[in-house]
């Protein structure tokens, strides 16, 4: 036999590629090698050293002649180890080593020196993308350390490996082993936190804003002295988050084994996702790219939270790359070679200080700052960035009769029941719509959704006055004052809500120098 032929996979971006691997066998040559061709990256071409050795410790001996190891299509660039398995399934059959025909053989695995397969990155999203293809006639071999990511793939027959010589007598039909049951993602499964709101102390403004972002899906700034209070109830804001979906858990387990993040012993992610970068953070690390672009921190951060801690610490250029995915969920990664596309629909929250000191406003401390750094400091974040926060908050610094208080908090779960039946309202009004949060309306859907009594309508119309607000900040306002009426249960929104939007409205650092 001089030719075989077997299918793999490649993954760009989140997105899978079928190849097929063929194998010619030249046994006239008189070069003995293994020729890779069709555009692999580095670690492709370095497979064959690889598999050399690995063949030859499983106990096999490959014969005198050149190989030629074609990946098809050949203007698609490949990349990872992934293909070490079918590339040495490929040789093996065409020396006769292994004696089935191959072309409804599937694989995916990285080959050690020993013959060992290895685990690799992005199993979930290959066999989702063959179950969505219906390709139910392959026998599809994935390593035996990712079995666990077999989730919702009825219908593929899938058997993990463990080495070469494994999957070699299982082929040939010596060994038996029984197809990987599919499985189930458990949506009603709740994550317990270590974290509660009911351990934050005082700040019942900043609390308010926090549930009221969350049931919004709202960006959140939030502004105070050093410990008042503002990393503590970013990392509490998950716990007043609605369970995901079986979808949402899909979408984000994708990114996160693709980027090879997943636990092996609990590979599903269940837990909305909190991503906290720090300021010392590169564009690229946040925003996601790369010679090979990756997800970069917004995408690991999908259908969860990006908490940015000392916000004007981090450096421009990754703060102004924020202001497209803030906006379309989305980021597009281009380069010469490759654009790829990944998710990015997120929950911003900021947190800052007043001033460099971080005392400006504090009645304890006196700051020791001038006007000009103050106003230098908070200049660090753009006009466009600040415009697509919705909900802003000042902190204090916390009294002693707050911090001793033993008067209980209310708990997290409280306040996830009314953010559910926000959500929950949101859901039946957007049901027919693109979009599943008041902070994505458009203005169309602001026209249509947002509804005001006549008294409200006469002090949104005050507030506009007074606040001289361009078209966007009336937008805001309006998407802030319908979650605002969600949490309370109501279809219009009142004289009450608006105030309260009004009352989480961005003060310019000019305004304040000013008082």
């Amino acid at each position: 036999m001089r030719y075989s032929k077997l299918k793999s996979c490649t993954i760009i971006g989140l997105n899978p590629h079928l190849i097929d691997v063929e194998v010619d066998h030249d046994k006239r040559s008189i070069i003995h090698d293994i020729d890779i061709v069709g555009l692999g990256d580095t670690a492709v071409k370095e497979s064959k050293k690889r598999i050399k050795s690995a063949v030859r410790n499983s106990g096999y001996d490959l014969p005198t002649g050149k190989m030629v190891v074609n990946l098809a299509p050949g203007d698609l660039r490949k990349e990872g180890s992934l293909l070490d398995l079918p590339i040495a399934l490929g040789i093996m059959r065409t020396v006769g080593i292994i004696k089935r025909d191959m072309s409804k053989v599937f694989a995916i695995g990285e080959l050690g020196l020993d013959g060992s397969v290895k685990p690799v990155k992005g199993v979930l999203p290959i066999l989702l993308y063959l179950k969505e293809k219906k390709m139910f006639d392959l026998k599809v071999l994935i390593p035996k350390g990712n079995e666990n990511e077999v989730f919702m793939t009825e219908g593929l027959e899938i058997y993990s490996v463990e080495n070469l010589i494994d999957t070699i007598t299982f082929l040939n039909g010596d060994t038996v082993k029984e197809p990987l049951k599919p499985i189930e993602v458990d949506s009603t499964r709740r994550e317990d936190y270590e974290l509660d709101f009911s351990e934050v102390k005082g700040q019942l403004m900043a609390r308010r804003a926090a549930e009221i972002a969350a049931a919004g899906m709202h960006n959140l700034l939030m502004k105070g002295p050093p410990g008042s209070g503002k990393s503590m109830i970013a990392r509490r804001i998950p716990t007043i988050l609605p369970p995901m979906t079986e979808k949402e858990m899909l979408e984000v387990t994708k990114i996160y084994s693709v980027v090879g993040l997943v636990d092996e012993k609990n590979p599903i992610v269940t837990r909305r996702p909190f991503r906290s970068p720090h300021h010392t953070s590169s564009a690229v690390s946040i925003i996601g790219g790369g010679n090979d672009p990756k997800p970069g921190e917004i995408s690991l951060a999908h259908n969860g939270i990006l908490f940015l801690d000392e916000l004007p610490e981090f450096r421009r250029d990754v703060l102004e790359a924020l202001r497209q995915p803030m906006e379309d969920g989305e980021v597009t990664i281009s380069r010469a070679r490759m654009s790829v596309t990944y998710p990015a629909s997120f929950m911003f929250v900021g947190a800052q200080n007043p001033c460099p000191c971080g005392h400006f406003g504090d009645p304890k401390i006196q700051c020791r700052c001038t006007p000009y750094d103050i106003y230098r400091y908070n200049k660090k974040i753009s006009g466009p960035i600040l415009d697509r926060i919705d909900v802003f908050v000042e902190l204090r610094s916390i009294e002693y009769e707050e911090y001793r208080s033993r008067v209980q908090s209310e708990s997290s779960r409280e306040i996830r029941m009314r953010v559910m039946r926000a959500w929950e309202m949101q859901k039946d009004r957007f049901r027919k719509e693109k979009v599943n949060f008041n902070s994505k309306m458009n203005s169309k859907q602001i026209r249509k959704y947002c509804g005001l009594t006549g008294e409200a309508e006469r002090m949104f119309e005050r507030g506009v006055r007074s606040f001289k607000l361009s078209g966007r900040g009336m937008d805001k306002i309006l998407k802030l004052s319908r979650t605002i009426a969600d949490l309370d249960g109501v279809e219009r929104i009142d004289s009450t809500h608006v105030a309260e939007a009004f009352q989480f409205r961005h003060r310019p650092m000019e305004e304040i120098l000013s008082i």
